[in-house]
């Protein structure tokens, strides 16, 4: 269990990614996992996948009408071979190593979000949007930037409910693997029961702030954020492996 310093912290981490997801489509689990594993590991990847969830299906309730899962089936087949690389390489490094991870998939997925790519959506390319989704989903909880890089000629509802869709059963999968292979505990449950309230907070307050503030320079500042927080793990990491 979280001592009350620490818990009220990750309730702030999870409550800027959630208000975050709500507004752009995604950045949850980019916002959290990093700043999360330097707080406290344990709180990587389970709680925040759990997290994500949650957020997700709040989102998708709002979005509902804008949904359109054409073609997402090959990505949540994707997600399956690459969830589970994802829990093998859990088990086999060391926490440094972990942490070094997730800096270059935080790092990977702010640098594919600031350049501009045009990829052709058909099954093979959301087959792979959804391997290499659950391999960084399982090691760091960030499985969204693959996708979303992938569908962001879409419409922003549209955009919003499709990774919203897909995170929902992604995650699902993702916390079976975690479960299977030993990675997945009770109280990563009771953790997440904890931080869920900040997750409804920012979903709501992101309701009221929606159309009323402009979303590219709150996308630029959950870039910057994200890239300070994926350094500061970075260097962490380095120390502790030397």
């Amino acid at each position: 269990m979280l001592d009350p310093s620490t818990l009220l912290l990750a309730s702030l981490i999870i409550f800027c990614g959630a208000l975050t997801q709500s507004l752009i489509g995604f950045g949850l689990a980019v916002v959290a996992s990093p700043l999360l594993y330097i707080v406290d590991p344990s709180l990587v990847p389970g709680p925040v996948i759990m997290m994500g969830f949650s957020i997700a299906a709040l989102t998708l309730f709002r979005e509902r009408g804008q949904l359109e899962f054409n073609g997402l089936q090959y990505a949540l087949l994707g997600r399956i071979p690459g969830g589970l690389l994802g829990a093998m390489l859990i088990l086999l490094a060391p926490q440094p190593i972990l942490g070094l991870a997730i800096a270059a998939i935080v790092a990977l997925a702010v640098t594919l979000s600031v350049l501009k790519f045009s990829l052709p959506v058909n099954r093979l390319s959301l087959f792979i949007a959804g391997v290499l989704s659950g391999i960084f989903g399982n090691i760091a909880a960030i499985g969204g930037p693959p996708l979303a890089i992938l569908l962001a000629g879409k419409d922003a509802a549209q955009f919003r409910a499709a990774l919203s869709a897909f995170f929902i059963f992604s995650s699902l999968i993702a916390l079976a693997i975690l479960a299977a292979t030993g990675l997945l505990k009770l109280e990563h449950l009771w953790v997440s029961l904890m931080l869920l309230p900040s997750v409804i907070l920012g979903y709501v307050v992101a309701g009221r702030l929606v159309g009323k503030i402009d979303k590219q320079k709150i996308r630029t500042f959950t870039l910057i954020l994200c890239s300070f927080s994926a350094l500061i793990l970075a260097v962490k990491s380095i120390i502790e492996l030397s």
